[in-house]
């Protein structure tokens, strides 16, 4: 049993790579009872400021975990700022004991930052780390990826960086352009039902926000931008391996069906 978190589809994609049919977190985080048992049961997701996201960590404090195998991958794309060791930190409140912990390197959507066009452009051999990953989860090794006195002091610089900000500065990272055609695919993408379409027209709502940026990336017309300077405007990302529909699967939710039309038909 495998569930997973995703954005623009690379934790998707791993997790596919990882099980037959692995189950999205947002699809199930609202069942009363989240008690799961199997004889292996993981975690894929991505690291947003080197931890798992808000749901994720919601998702690992609610639910209950009966296996003798319980095991983490995470993906990321820059550094990764010992995120193994916070995972396991993560799993050692809940009352986890995990088993395995691994890091995936991928394309870094994170649009403010880097160039969509550049980061497609590197071959960071994720074939290769995902196979490792696959002989590894299939032999039940116990392992947590090894983390530094630089990743440690990495995030800690991430959080001194925060702690200047707002507290609720990720929940203000988006907006709506005029650009915008009421299509309704970024409400299907979203994993945590923060975009609404209002007369026809997609409004951003805060307050559960994973800032995973997936409306931003699969905006036909690109209307759904950021509010701070990005680094290629015109350069959106979606894992080459997964499609839109995948994605509306895995986070559409209830009451947020939208009309998902664009220039080509129906999504």
């Amino acid at each position: 049993m495998l569930f997973y978190f995703t954005g623009t589809g690379n934790s998707l994609y791993v997790a596919k790579g990882l099980e037959r049919q692995p189950i999205s977190i947002p699809q199930v985080m609202h069942r009363e009872d989240l008690t799961v048992s199997d004889d292996r049961i993981g975690i894929v997701a991505p690291i947003y400021g080197h931890e798992v996201p808000a749901m994720v960590r919601e998702f690992l404090e609610k639910a209950t975990f009966q296996t003798p195998y319980f095991y983490m991958i995470l993906t990321y794309g820059n550094r990764h700022g010992g995120a193994a060791e916070l995972a396991q930190e993560l799993c050692a409140r809940c009352g986890i004991p995990v088993r395995y912990i691994n890091l995936v390197h991928m394309v870094d959507n994170w649009l403010p930052v880097f160039d969509m066009e550049e980061e497609q452009r590197k071959d960071k051999h994720v074939e290769e780390q995902l196979a490792a990953i696959q002989t590894d989860v299939a032999q039940k090794v116990a392992w947590i990826a090894p983390v530094t006195e630089a990743d440690r002091a990495a995030h800690q610089a991430f959080l001194a960086g925060m702690r200047l900000a707002p507290p609720d500065a990720w929940q203000h990272l988006l907006r709506v352009s005029q650009d915008c055609i009421g299509c309704g695919i970024c409400q299907r993408v979203c994993p945590s039902a923060s975009i609404r379409l209002v007369e026809g027209r997609a409004e951003h709502v805060p307050g559960r926000c994973q800032t995973c940026l997936a409306c931003a990336h699969v905006c036909p017309r690109k209307a759904v931008q950021l509010t701070v300077p990005e680094k290629n405007p015109s350069a959106r990302y979606r894992n080459p391996h997964v499609t839109l529909q995948e994605l509306i699967q895995a986070n559409q939710q209830p009451g947020c069906a939208g009309s998902a039309e664009t220039e080509g038909g129906r999504v």
